[in-house]
């Protein structure tokens, strides 16, 4: 069976996009563009929310994203994408499948397929909708050493506690820390 995992940015005080809505704040260095160029050895599927869709199609296929980091463009081009939106139904950056209603029991679908991984980018409310579905099998959640004091939290909209066991820590040079966890659902 297939695994999921959700990989979300983070800032030290918890928020996964500053009060404007942005995630500009985030550092980008070589050793995180080098983990982000592996995801894509390991996954052949990629779901996300439709806020995140629109702003990962208003950047990937363009050709400054080509010259940018054409490996993590390759990947985000031409992997199917699984995308939740009950107002979005087709777009350009395919290959695209919108689901309206019932993405847990469809990606619960896709992971008894055959292939490789499946990876949630971003979309931090979506995580908190999948996560006490059981769906999820690893949230890895890339802290960035800056506090923001405000904005939207990671997780936001997470229905009452879930318990999750650490399962990895890596530091970055940088100062970025990614946690990986594993839900303990009852």
């Amino acid at each position: 069976m297939r695994s999921v995992y959700a990989f979300l940015l983070t800032s030290v005080d918890g928020y996964h996009a500053d009060a404007d809505g942005s995630t500009e704040w985030f550092t980008v260095d070589e050793e995180f563009e080098e983990y982000s160029r592996s995801q894509g050895d390991h996954i052949d599927t990629i779901v996300m929310g439709r806020v995140t869709f629109e702003l990962m199609a208003s950047y990937w296929p363009t050709p400054e994203a080509y010259e940018a980091d054409p490996v993590v463009a390759g990947f985000m081009n031409d992997l199917p994408k699984v995308v939740a939106s009950r107002t979005m139904t087709e777009h350009p950056w395919g290959p695209t499948t919108f689901v309206a209603d019932g993405l847990a029991d469809h990606v619960r679908e896709l992971k008894t397929a055959p292939g490789k991984d499946i990876a949630v980018f971003g979309s931090s409310s979506l995580v908190a909708e999948l996560l006490p579905t059981g769906v999820i099998d690893e949230l890895r959640v890339i802290v960035d050493p800056v506090a923001l004091g405000s904005g939207t939290p990671v997780l936001a909209g997470l229905a009452g506690p879930l318990p999750l066991r650490r399962t990895d820590v890596r530091s970055f040079a940088n100062g970025h820390v990614l946690l990986t966890y594993a839900p303990t659902l009852p």
